[in-house]
């Protein structure tokens, strides 16, 4: 079970994506529907295996397989990218004004915003819309309307690899770490295990893959985040600016990698897997590494920044939504509500150790994968990065590529964020 590791979308796909099915599609084209009358839909998805492993294709082949056999007057045809690839993919697409019927991975809301959706209420039936976790629903809201549905989760938890914190002379509870609950007692314990010879005494993967989710976590459990209460853009707030200061000082005394910027998820968690790095914020798809590897681990709330906070944990969800241009309203309803079943919704969860958006799948994986209901249950009350702003797509874009400088210069970075995140808006 390897989701995309992760890439939080596996060989890299280059040059021009071209589309094609039942004929090419004209401007603002999507598909078609053939003299016999078979529609056509053009699904593009993304990739959830780990270098090559496990793909994804396999899964949408085979839900699609068993789609047509009992919708033989729809096809689908599926395209699968690699998660780092796909945004852009999809970015080229709208460009050229070919467009797919149906996307599944990346954000929604930049598209949305532009009017080439559809709304949840014409894609899915009010059943399956009902049984959708409501926490994860309210994020698909763009204006009081939904537009991206929740395909799958994740939620994040502190992992701690309990060997090295032994190593390290570090409290234990019985054969469990005794995890810290403040930035100061993560400093502490990242300190004595760099002392102990831990290559990596705290993982902080900030490089392209994922640095809009990493940030997050750090900023929120010091009252900081994205956009305020109001939905406001606050990237630089004091908050924040503070946050990335601890950071830059956790690097500077070699309590992490040399270059957090140019880490990538993926390769820390190969690296937690073969026990070089010694806590790090985690989440469910290592539960396969961690088990092939026999490590003994710990898993705990996030640390907050001050003695007696609230952790906060961040919720992850990616989506599945229509586009408009093709007309095919009913065909593709029919086929996400087809993909909504629940032995298709926990089939993709237990293969890629991710968590279900509906609450029938929930309940069959609490009883499948025990290991997973923690994070389960932490899914209600997690907070989520902004995707339903139609200027997230160009701040998570920015944020990947240039919050590792903020470890040297807090204010600056941010500072720049903040503005092009304003200017989007604009």
């Amino acid at each position: 079970m390897n989701r995309r590791v992760p890439a939080a979308f596996a060989p890299a796909v280059t040059g021009v994506l071209v589309l094609t099915a039942c004929g090419s599609p004209g401007a603002g084209g999507s598909g078609g529907a053939a003299a016999d009358g078979v529609t056509t839909l053009r699904f593009v998805a993304a990739d959830y295996g780990s270098n090559g492993r496990n793909p994804s294709r396999a899964y949408w082949d085979d839900l699609v397989g068993a789609f047509e056999r009992v919708n033989p007057k729809i096809k689908v045809d599926v395209q699968v990218f690699d998660w780092n690839d796909i945004s852009a993919r999809l970015a080229t697409m709208v460009q050229n004004k070919q467009y797919p019927d149906i996307v599944e991975g990346p954000g929604y809301a930049s598209f949305s915003a532009a009017g080439l959706l559809y709304t949840t209420d014409q894609e899915l039936n009010q059943s399956v819309q009902s049984d959708l976790i409501p926490a994860l629903a309210r994020a698909g809201d763009q204006g009081g309307a939904l537009y991206g549905v929740p395909f799958v989760s994740s939620s994040r938890a502190f992992l701690i690899n309990n060997a090295l914190w032994k190593k390290a002379g570090l409290p234990m509870n019985g054969n469990q770490a005794v995890a810290p609950k403040t930035w100061a007692g993560v400093q502490r314990a990242a300190t004595r295990m760099k002392a102990a010879g831990v290559s990596i005494p705290l993982g902080l993967p900030l490089g392209s893959e994922e640095a809009q989710a990493e940030s997050f976590m750090w900023e929120m459990n010091n009252g900081g985040g994205y956009v305020d209460a109001s939905g406001k853009w606050v990237i630089n707030s004091a908050a924040n600016v503070a946050t990335f200061k601890q950071l830059g000082k956790w690097v500077d005394a070699g309590l992490t990698e040399k270059d957090p910027g140019s880490v990538k998820r993926t390769d820390l968690y190969a690296d937690f897997a073969s026990g070089k790095v010694g806590m790090l914020n985690g989440m469910p798809i290592q539960l396969d590494d961690i088990k092939k590897n026999n490590l003994d681990v710990t898993w705990a709330s996030l640390p907050t920044a001050q003695a007696g906070g609230t952790p906060q944990t961040l919720g992850v969800g990616d989506w599945i939504y229509g586009f408009t241009s093709g007309g095919h309203a009913a065909q593709i309803k029919a086929f996400l509500d087809f993909a909504f079943q629940k032995r298709w919704q926990v089939r993709f969860d237990e293969e890629y150790d991710l968590l279900p958006v509906t609450e029938d799948a929930v309940r069959q994986v609490e009883s499948d994968v025990p290991e997973l209901v923690p994070f389960l249950k932490a899914l209600p009350n997690a907070q989520f990065v902004p995707v339903s702003a139609p200027e997230w797509d160009v701040v998570n874009a920015q944020v990947k590529t240039r919050i590792g400088g903020a470890l040297k210069d807090p204010q600056g970075v941010l500072t720049t964020l903040q503005t092009a995140a304003v200017s989007a808006g604009r």
